[in-house]
């Protein structure tokens, strides 16, 4: 298994729609609104890096009001 956190940029006022978008993604273990940088951090398991790929480059991207995303695989 390949666990990613997917750090997500989101419009202001669209936080919780997006939130609940990203959770209905298959694969994805759970979001969370965060204060800092970034807006909602999401956790990621899945069989393959390319599924990460999937998940974060075309589902999580591909949601109007998401303007920007960084992934991190966990290396343990």
């Amino acid at each position: 298994m390949v666990t990613a956190f997917v750090m997500i940029k989101a419009n202001t006022g669209e936080a919780d729609r997006l939130r609940d978008s990203i959770e209905s993604i298959g694969g994805v273990e759970s979001a969370h609104i965060v204060a800092g940088d970034v807006d909602i951090i999401a956790k990621a398991r899945v069989d393959s890096p390319a599924a990460v790929k999937e998940i974060a480059a075309t589902q999580i991207q591909g949601i109007e009001g998401v303007e920007d995303t960084q992934t991190y695989i966990a290396m343990d």
